[in-house]
């Protein structure tokens, strides 16, 4: 696929282009976990401990994860094109529940490096996975009902910030896990536990609207039309963040702190909920990514045909990734002069608290890692668009 193809071309090179760089710079943040000297002992968006190179490390990782998951939406409405119904709502359930186990049985594996799975980390997977598995009942309703339902979740999951949690365990985890999981950690036994970090129902209407802007990225669709529609609707995605940010009162589950100082107010004006991912948070990724695509419809250079290579495998990539930093991570471990005794940490193993490196090493290790899966991505791309056996639409 080239920019020189046709106009449905243009489309999905535009999605790919935006996924990839996204993809890029989520695994900005995941070096940074591994490797930073601070990662494991401070938190980089503190407006009072942090400096302003390390917030931006942190934050501009924010538009990751919403951004991917609207894209998935989007992308499952594409494919749902060439499907009836049923098969588009079956291929949903199976990929979704799909997704679930990759995130138990492999990503929280290449993260830890636990072969007991004494911590399983649930993520953006997780709950891209639980969407599927809802998108693939709800889209057998109505392509309207999808982006209603999507609408109301992410406009509505904060009213549960303000009242107060249920008072019965098992009523409370579940709101937690549906729609408040902020670090929900839940004991399996006496040392195996589960972490919930990614409350899924926020995130499944980031995917629904996903899905219903979708319908804009048809064939028949008006190129034109579709890129005013994106810059609309961003642009006021992008004003209702800093409506609701000003105003402070709704959107958000910890109100904006003001300081006696600019610049912390300013890091305190983006230093907004991703878990779960509020309102601000949403409104502040969403608005440019949706502007992004309008822009990039018809671009083509050598930066993003770099990064389209990244954002066609992005499962690919993802899993990949986490085994190439983590197998990194040992191997510095060793030459660094730590020993055995030190590779049972929590919750990644070879990750000592008092471990790492300065931002400036982090980002070329990075730069080094992210450059290091450009050919297997490349390699694995053609190898999707010459084959055709039934277990690649899953990866």
């Amino acid at each position: 696929m080239n920019a020189g193809n046709t106009t449905l071309s243009k489309r999905i090179l535009s999605v790919d282009i935006l996924r990839g760089l996204v993809m890029i710079i989520m695994a900005l943040d995941h070096t940074r976990d591994f490797f930073h000297i601070g990662a494991m002992t401070g938190d980089p968006l503190n407006p009072e401990t942090t400096t302003g190179m390390l917030f931006f490390t942190r934050w501009i990782t924010h538009f990751c994860a919403p951004t991917f998951v609207f894209l998935s939406g989007l992308s499952a409405y594409l494919s749902a094109q060439n499907k009836t119904p049923a098969q588009a709502s079956a291929f949903l359930f199976k990929r979704g529940l799909w997704l679930v186990f990759i995130e138990i049985a492999m990503i929280s594996l290449g993260l830890t490096f636990n072969l007991q799975y004494n911590f399983i980390i649930l993520q953006v997977i997780w709950a891209i996975g639980w969407s599927m598995v809802f998108l693939a009942l709800v889209s057998r309703i109505s392509y309207q009902t999808v982006l209603i339902i999507g609408l109301i979740l992410v406009f509505g999951h904060n009213m549960f910030n303000l009242f107060p949690a249920p008072q019965d365990p098992t009523g409370g985890l579940i709101l937690k896990i549906f729609f408040t999981a902020s670090g929900t950690v839940v004991p399996l036994s006496g040392n195996h536990l589960v972490g919930v970090f990614y409350a899924i129902l926020p995130w499944t209407g980031v995917m629904f609207i996903g899905y219903g802007i979708g319908a804009w990225f048809k064939k028949s669709y008006e190129a034109k039309r579709r890129q005013r529609n994106l810059l609309i609707v961003g642009s006021l995605t992008i004003l209702l963040f800093f409506a609701l940010r000003l105003v402070n009162v709704y959107g958000d589950p910890v109100p904006r702190k003001e300081y006696h100082d600019l610049f912390k107010n300013l890091l305190a004006f983006f230093n907004v909920s991703k878990y779960p991912p509020s309102l601000q948070y949403i409104s502040m990724t969403l608005g440019p990514a949706i502007i992004f695509l309008a822009f990039t419809e018809n671009l083509s250079n050598w930066f993003t045909r770099m990064t389209s290579v990244y954002g066609a495998v992005p499962f690919f990539y993802y899993v990949i990734h986490f085994y190439l930093l983590h197998t990194l991570l040992v191997v510095i471990f060793f030459a660094s002069g730590h020993n055995t005794k030190e590779i049972v940490q929590v919750p990644f193993l070879f990750r000592p608290a008092a471990f790492g490196f300065s931002l400036p090493i982090v980002y070329l290790i990075w730069f080094g890692v992210v450059a290091a899966l450009y050919l297997p991505c490349r390699w694995f791309k053609k190898y999707k668009e010459t084959h055709r056996q039934w277990w690649l639409r899953y990866v």
